[in-house]
């Protein structure tokens, strides 16, 4: 693990699914519905709890194919379906309220930086109660950009009002470590997340956790239940 920022850690941003919330089930239950509704067989769960983290286009591909115009027609109906559904089994992971709670209580800002669109993000955040409590939230039709590119980390930090190198950026995938050490902040890959099927000791983070619980303890708060 890396040293953590000697400027000290003024603030903390997530990416939301894999990494805050657990919204694989939920995902997953509308593809199934939209797969019925087109007569395809749905692939395996764990196929597309893998890849949930990579968003609806990676989810869509489990089932269609590789085809991108394809995939971008069938997206609108899918997206439709997944609206309905979002928060009825979507959770926080074990610990990430404690760990949330926590950073605020130590007054380190927090906030999310995601490629899922603003009306289902903002709409879950509401739902588990931190719409009002991120600082910060940039989704994915946020700016032309999108993550693995930096820019909608850079913004995320400029909505918070501090520099990268008093920010964490954590995410459960190698497209967050990049965004993350692309824009000049200190990368923590969240080893309790998808993961999209690889090691995320191979995505060069400065720190991998395999728990909430240690990414508190990093920041040298007490342990999370």
């Amino acid at each position: 693990m890396k040293a953590l920022p000697e400027a000290g850690v003024q603030a903390v941003l997530f990416d939301l699914d894999g990494t805050l919330v657990d919204s694989a089930v939920d995902l997953y239950a509308a593809l199934c519905i939209y797969c019925d509704q087109n007569g395809v067989g749905a692939p395996p769960y764990a196929t597309v709890r893998a890849v949930a983290s990579r968003g609806a286009r990676a989810i869509l591909r489990s089932a269609f194919g590789d085809d991108e115009e394809n995939l971008s027609c069938r997206m609108p109906s899918y997206l439709d379906i997944y609206a309905r559904l979002k928060s009825q089994h979507t959770r926080p992971f074990a610990g990430i309220e404690s760990l949330l709670a926590k950073l605020e209580n130590a007054a380190v800002i927090w906030g999310i930086v995601t490629n899922k669109p603003t009306f289902l993000a903002r709409d879950i955040l509401k739902d588990m109660g931190w719409y009002q409590r991120s600082a910060a939230l940039v989704c994915g039709d946020t700016l032309v950009q999108r993550k693995p590119h930096p820019a909608p980390v850079n913004l995320a930090c400029e909505q918070i009002g501090v520099t990268p190198q008093q920010c964490l950026f954590v995410g459960d995938d190698r497209r967050d470590v990049e965004a993350g050490r692309a824009a000049g902040l200190y990368t923590v890959a969240a080893g309790w997340g998808y993961l999209g099927g690889e090691n995320p000791a191979h995505w060069c983070a400065d720190a991998l956790c395999e728990h909430p619980y240690q990414l508190a303890s990093m920041l040298g708060f007490e342990p999370v239940a």
